[in-house]
């Protein structure tokens, strides 16, 4: 299990004094909000470490100020660098019927009759959603790019290691 998981990218700076500019995934703004601290440059389980002095949100992005960071100089050598957190934080922020995208990856693909469909590859997103993409058993197939929206995957078990997704004309053609 990988100790960290990227939660934006350090896009750019703000102002003069070492803000840094955020993008994130839409719908984590209090996520970023309460953040303490964050890691850049992971590599095997070892990083970078920041402590967050503030932030807010400006724009749909979020603007950080890290302890250390005072002017942009200082701030520029990290831009385009990935933000990361603990992943044990990330899964101490969830719900009981949350789970990481992260986690999706490998589990087996059945349609609603528990037909077997594939294994879900990657994560892809967009700007409305995230989209699972998915190895089909058969090798006709490269992949299918199925929307996880809630209509076309109404099934997430993690522990029993599947996904059940609703089939609609042409979607896995």
């Amino acid at each position: 299990m990988e100790k960290f998981v990227s939660i934006g990218k350090i896009l750019n700076f703000h102002g003069i004094k070492g803000e840094a500019k955020v993008g994130f995934q839409k719908g984590s703004e209090d996520q970023m909000l309460s953040l303490k601290k964050v890691y850049v440059r992971v590599f095997d389980d070892k990083a970078l470490k920041f402590k967050v002095k503030s932030s807010r949100i400006h724009k749909n992005f979020a603007i950080m100020k890290f302890e250390g960071i005072n002017s942009i100089d200082e701030l520029l050598e990290y831009k385009g660098e990935k933000i990361y957190i603990e992943k044990s934080e990330a899964l101490e922020a969830l719900s009981e019927d949350e789970f990481m995208t992260s986690d999706l990856i490998g589990l087996n693909v059945f349609d609603n009759n528990d037909d077997y469909i594939g294994k879900v590859v990657d994560i892809g997103t967009n700007n409305a959603n995230d989209i699972l993409c998915i190895k089909p058993e058969n090798p006709d197939y490269e992949q299918f790019l199925i929307p996880f929206v809630q209509e076309l995957v109404p099934v997430v078990d993690i522990s029993r290691n599947k996904i059940v997704i609703k089939p609609i004309e042409g979607l896995l053609e």
